[in-house]
């Protein structure tokens, strides 16, 4: 027993006072959880800070932490808390992805029609909807600097809600079909760019110069103000003049307004979509459509 600390338990006491077994209680040292003496016969032996040690591992266990956090605490690298913390993140990330499983369960189940089992089979994965939809507008903003159009995405490209019912998951997956049409792509891309998209010299400065215009706008719509000429208008058409070496003048309005979308169904659906989604009317195509609608109010005699 020489070299051993005096009070050392040998592996059948240390699990009875830690309610620990003793083949965990092996395992645990085998894989250097846990750090014991032996004695000249090989036999392990555990003092106290050992114990207390097993003590500690068996409770984080319980609570659902793996090896490796505990490992952690052990060291010194993460206080209990921390570990706890990263858990308990790690949990809500899983009951998140089981409460969107569910709801699309519930929704194929209370579906009418066969086709829209293939719809929410697309977006069975929480958050693939959403990938798509991110996918959808890096193609079409591939000019947009990258934290141009992280900001956007937080701003128009909706999350899936912690708690998602039916119907969230049907509007998502009504979005996400919309988004891998070729006719929402040619669309979208119409009333971001406009018309005569061929004729823009530098896409990069130009939606740095439509970005003051969209803002304007959203004011606009904030204050409940119905779409009509002023600044705003003129900060959008000034951006697309400058795009393509222009000047704004009534020519280039009437040119700038043929490539106007507000009446395509498709685009409609999905900006209406992505309001819902959002819970709120200001998104980028709210704020386009009231932009659009100035412009031809613009062209009017009235305001000729």
């Amino acid at each position: 027993m020489s070299g051993i600390t005096s009070g050392a338990v040998g592996i059948g006491e240390a699990s009875r006072r830690t309610g620990v077994p003793v083949r965990t209680i092996r395992f645990y040292c085998d894989v250097g959880i846990l750090a014991t003496q032996r004695t000249s016969g090989g036999h392990r032996m555990f003092i106290s800070d050992a114990l207390d040690r097993l003590v500690l591992v068996r409770e984080l266990r319980v609570v659902g932490l793996g090896l490796a956090a505990i490992a952690d605490v052990l060291a010194g690298v993460r206080a209990v808390p921390e570990a706890v913390a990263v858990e308990r993140a790690a949990v809500e990330d899983d009951l998140a992805a089981l409460s969107w499983r569910y709801a699309v369960l519930v929704a194929i189940e209370q579906a009418d029609d066969p086709l829209v089992f293939t719809e929410l089979a697309a977006v069975a994965e929480r958050g693939a909807a959403r990938t798509v939809l991110i996918d959808f507008w890096r193609r079409i903003l591939a000019a947009m600097p990258a934290s141009m159009f992280d900001g956007f995405v937080e701003m128009d490209i909706p999350r899936a809600p912690p708690v998602p019912s039916p119907g969230h998951v049907i509007r998502f997956a009504e979005l996400g079909q919309l988004a891998r049409s070729p006719e929402l792509v040619r669309v979208v891309s119409r009333q971001i760019w406009g018309a005569g998209e061929w004729a823009i010299r530098n896409r990069r400065a130009f939606l740095a110069d439509l970005a003051p215009a969209h803002t304007a706008a959203a004011e606009r719509m904030i204050a409940d103000d119905p779409p009509e000429p002023g600044s705003e208008l003129d900060l959008y058409v000034a951006a697309h003049a400058t795009a393509r070496g222009r000047r704004d003048t009534g020519g280039f309005r009437c040119e700038l307004a043929r490539g106007v979308t507000i009446t395509d169904r498709t685009a409609a659906r999905y900006w209406v979509l992505t309001a819902e989604a959002l819970d709120t009317p200001y998104t980028t195509g709210g704020v386009q459509k009231w932009l659009d609608t100035a412009l031809l109010r613009s062209l009017e005699p009235s305001h000729g």
